[in-house]
C-alpha cells in the first residue's frame, strides 16, 4: 500500500485514513474537501453525527462554507441517509453512488468527490460486511473516475476491523504531526510557523514553550529564516489562563529582532490572552481570527476553453431514505458560524482582514 497526503488525491483515487486523534480525523478530513472545492468538483460529506465539527474545521482553514453550501457544491448528506445505506443491499448502493455522480455531471462540476463519517457499518445492521459496500464503492471509483477517502479511526473501530479494511484499501493517507496527544494537534507550517489545534492546558504547556524556544533558537542561528515566530490558533478551542501566561512571558524574552505572532485567534481564546497582558507584550502581536472570503476563486479553464459554471438551485442527486428505495435528498446541512466577535479597539491588536490569503 502506498501512502499520500490527502491534497494529492484526484480522481479515480480510493484511498483510506486512520487518524490517531479527533483532531487528525478533522484535519484529513478538511483537507480532502477543500482540495476538491478549489478543483471546482462537487463535494459530498456523508454524515455520522459529525458534520458541525467537520464545517467548522472548513471554516477555520478559511474556506466559504456557507457560500458553497448554498450553491450546492458542498453537500452533507444526513447522517439518517448515511445509515440507511448499510440497511440496504450491496446492489441499491451501488446505484445510489451512481446517482449523486449522475447530478455532478448534469449540474457541470468538474468532478466528484466524496468522503464522511460511515461507522455505523461497522456493526453490519444489515448482516452484510462493510468489506462488500467498500468494494461496491471502489468498482462506482474505477468507473467513474470519483475520488473517495474512507475513515477509519480508532474510536469507533476496533483494530481488528482497521486492519481489515486497510488491507482492502490500495492507498492510505498521511499527516505527520510535530506532536499530537489527543488533545493537542501541532503540525509544522513553515520553518518558523506552527499550527495549534485542540485545546492547550497544563498537561501539554511544556511542549507548546519547547516549541518557541526551539524555533526561536533556529531562527536566530539563521541569516534567512523570517523574524516573525507565527502560531497559528485558528482552531485553538481553549487556552488556559496559565497557558496564556506562558506565551506572552515567552514573548517578553524574545529579542527585539523577533516577535512571537499569534494569527487568526479565537475570541475566546484572545479574551484570555487580554486578561493575562498580552496588549503590552511588546514582542508579541495577536492577530484576529479572519473571515473566510465570500467565495472561491474561479478555476482556471480548461484546455477546451472556460469550464461549466454550475448554476445555483440545481436540483440535488437522488438520497436514501429508508434504506430500501432511492428519493430525492436535500443538502441537509446546517450553515457554518459566519462571523467572530466585534474586535475590541485595541492598538496593539492587527485586525482582521477580511479575503485576505490563508
Amino acid at each position: 500500500m502506498s501512502v499520500r497526503a490527502a491534497e494529492d488525491l484526484a480522481s479515480g483515487d480510493h484511498a483510506c485514513a486512520v487518524p490517531v486523534s479527533d483532531e487528525q480525523l478533522w484535519e484529513l478530513t478538511a483537507r480532502f474537501l477543500s482540495g476538491g472545492l478549489r478543483r471546482n468538483e462537487k463535494v459530498v460529506y456523508f454524515d455520522d453525527g459529525t458534520s458541525e465539527r467537520v464545517l467548522d474545521r472548513l471554516t477555520e482553514d478559511r474556506m466559504p462554507v456557507a457560500a458553497t453550501l448554498r450553491s450546492g457544491q458542498l453537500q452533507v448528506v444526513p447522517a439518517d441517509v448515511t445509515r440507511g445505506a448499510f440497511r440496504s443491499p450491496v446492489a441499491d448502493v451501488r446505484a445510489l453512488l451512481h446517482s449523486y455522480v449522475d447530478a455532478s455531471v448534469a449540474q457541470g462540476w468538474s468532478g466528484f468527490r466524496m468522503t464522511g463519517q460511515m461507522s455505523y457499518g461497522a456493526d453490519a445492521p444489515a448482516g452484510i460486511p462493510m468489506t462488500a459496500y467498500d468494494a461496491a464503492l471502489d468498482d462506482v471509483v474505477r468507473e467513474r473516475r470519483l475520488a473517495a477517502l474512507c475513515l477509519y479511526d480508532h474510536g469507533h473501530y476496533t483494530q481488528e476491523q482497521i486492519e481489515r479494511m486497510r488491507a482492502t484499501h490500495r492507498e492510505e493517507l498521511t499527516a505527520p504531526a510535530a506532536y499530537d496527544d489527543g488533545l493537542l494537534r501541532i503540525t509544522q507550517t513553515g520553518v518558523t510557523s506552527v499550527r495549534l489545534a485542540g485545546e492547550a492546558d497544563h498537561s501539554n504547556r511544556p511542549v507548546i514553550h519547547k516549541l518557541i524556544t526551539d524555533t526561536l533558537d533556529r531562527a536566530l542561528r539563521s541569516a534567512d529564516a523570517p523574524t516573525d515566530i507565527e502560531l497559528n490558533l485558528a482552531s485553538l478551542r481553549f487556552l488556559d489562563v496559565a497557558g496564556a501566561v506562558a506565551l506572552v512571558h515567552a514573548a517578553e524574552e524574545f529579542p527585539s529582532s523577533h516577535r512571537l505572532v499569534l494569527g487568526d485567534v479565537r475570541p475566546g481564546v484572545q479574551r484570555v490572552l487580554d486578561r493575562c497582558g498580552a496588549p503590552f507584550a511588546t514582542q508579541l502581536l495577536v492577530r484576529e481570527a479572519r473571515q473566510p472570503p465570500a467565495r472561491l476563486p474561479e478555476p482556471a479553464d480548461g484546455p477546451h476553453g472556460p469550464r461549466e459554471r454550475r448554476v445555483a438551485g440545481a436540483e440535488p442527486p437522488a438520497g436514501w431514505g429508508n434504506g430500501s428505495r432511492p428519493e430525492q435528498d436535500g443538502p441537509g446541512a446546517a450553515g457554518a458560524p459566519d462571523a467572530t466577535d466585534a474586535p475590541d479597539e485595541d492598538p496593539r491588536r492587527e485586525p482582521a482582514t477580511e479575503g485576505a490569503p490563508g
